[in-house]
């Protein structure tokens, strides 16, 4: 019934902040990473302080760069086709994977099934009020997620979990490969243009993998 319940409030907030939400279509987010695990080790904390992470949003198009000390990931991801490309840097080293619409869909397959639970509980990030929403996978594994219903982004599939959340999330967790609850805090959002370039795909100088 509690389930239930989280489930209906959901839906009832999706339908009400509808009239009043501004959907984005062009802007730039930077995130600040922290990490809630006090058992991670101080390099990981300290790697962490020194990596971000931007979102860049033009259209149907998204690009998602991760930067830390040893390396860079950016995800380019294109709406309309529902298609994926991901560059990865190590020093020297850059490799390229291309994702279809099914290998997107089978990458976040972990996602499916998974619950959206509404909350109680709100903060203020970056001057906008948020709603926090509880994710329940499919296995059992719960994060939380912030968002502000004031805001939508013209693109949601790229972060595939939060892509039925009614609005622009601003503050999220994610699980490392230790364990680690990872957390995502925007500081910054900038609605000037996105150059296009940033959405091109290079065609040399990456291993395919």
């Amino acid at each position: 019934m509690k389930k239930l319940i989280g489930t209906f409030i959901l839906v009832t907030l999706c339908w009400s902040v509808i009239a009043q939400q501004r959907v984005v279509a062009e802007c730039t987010i930077t995130y600040a990473i922290n990490i809630d695990d006090t058992q991670a080790s101080n390099d990981a904390i300290a790697s962490l302080k020194l990596s971000s992470k931007t979102v860049f949003i033009k259209g149907v198009n998204s690009r998602t760069d991760l930067v830390s000390p040893t390396f860079m990931q950016s995800m380019i991801y294109q709406k309309n086709t529902g298609t994926a490309v991901i560059l990865r840097e190590f020093g020297a080293n850059k490799f390229m994977t291309r994702l279809d619409a099914d290998k997107w869909k089978e990458e976040n397959k972990k996602f499916e099934g998974m619950r959206i639970e509404a909350s109680s509980e709100t903060k203020t990030i970056i001057g906008y009020e948020c709603k926090k929403v509880n994710l329940v996978m499919s296995n059992g594994t719960t994060f939380s997620a912030y968002y502000t219903p004031a805001l939508a982004p013209s693109v949601k599939e790229f972060e595939y979990q939060f892509k039925d959340i009614p609005g622009l999330v601003l503050e999220s967790e994610s699980i490392d490969a230790d364990g680690n609850k990872i957390r995502y805090t925007a500081k910054q959002i900038n609605f000037n243009p996105v150059p296009s370039s940033k959405f091109d795909i290079p065609t040399s100088g990456y291993r395919i993998l």
